[in-house]
């Protein structure tokens, strides 16, 4: 019993942070006659270790009777856009590359990964959104970067 409390302990310690996406919203890209339509939607995550950066990602979301019931697989297309939206502020040292957060995006472990990456020659964020799927991952990938300035009080 020791040994599996320590391996669970082991396992959370090492997961990636869990951050709450929050929904800003849907447009329907297929109007669909049973179910759910096909959507692309938007949902913004601040990174949780640097305050002062959002990103939002569209991700585009099957629909019909599958999708309605939660056990569609949505294709691995998506859009990432970070940037600063107040003064940045670093929680200790940052890795050179490290997942910013995650989400899954079907029922059968398949998720949305956005990991950080410090550009120190540049002084800048970059955020790369890549889909993972347990047994193979799909080479759809979306980039942004976010310098790190000063941030201007108004």
């Amino acid at each position: 019993m020791k040994h599996l409390l320590t391996g669970c302990a082991l396992l959370f310690a090492f997961m990636p942070p869990t951050v709450q996406a929050e929904e800003i919203g849907c447009v329907t890209t297929t109007w669909k006659l049973i179910g759910a339509n096909h959507k692309v939607c938007v949902q913004a995550y601040d990174d949780p270790k640097v305050k002062g950066v959002s990103c939002h990602i569209s991700q585009a979301r099957t629909g019909g009777i599958s999708g309605a019931i939660g056990v569609a697989e949505d294709p691995s297309q998506f859009s990432i856009a970070c940037r600063q939206v107040g003064p940045i502020v670093i929680d200790g040292k940052l890795p050179k590359e490290e997942t910013a957060f995650s989400d899954d995006t079907s029922l059968f472990f398949k998720e949305t990964k956005v990991t950080r990456m410090y550009d120190a020659k540049r002084n800048t964020l970059v955020y790369v959104a890549i889909s993972r799927k347990l047994i193979e991952g799909a080479p759809g990938n979306s980039i942004s970067t976010v310098p790190i300035m000063p941030w201007a009080e108004k």
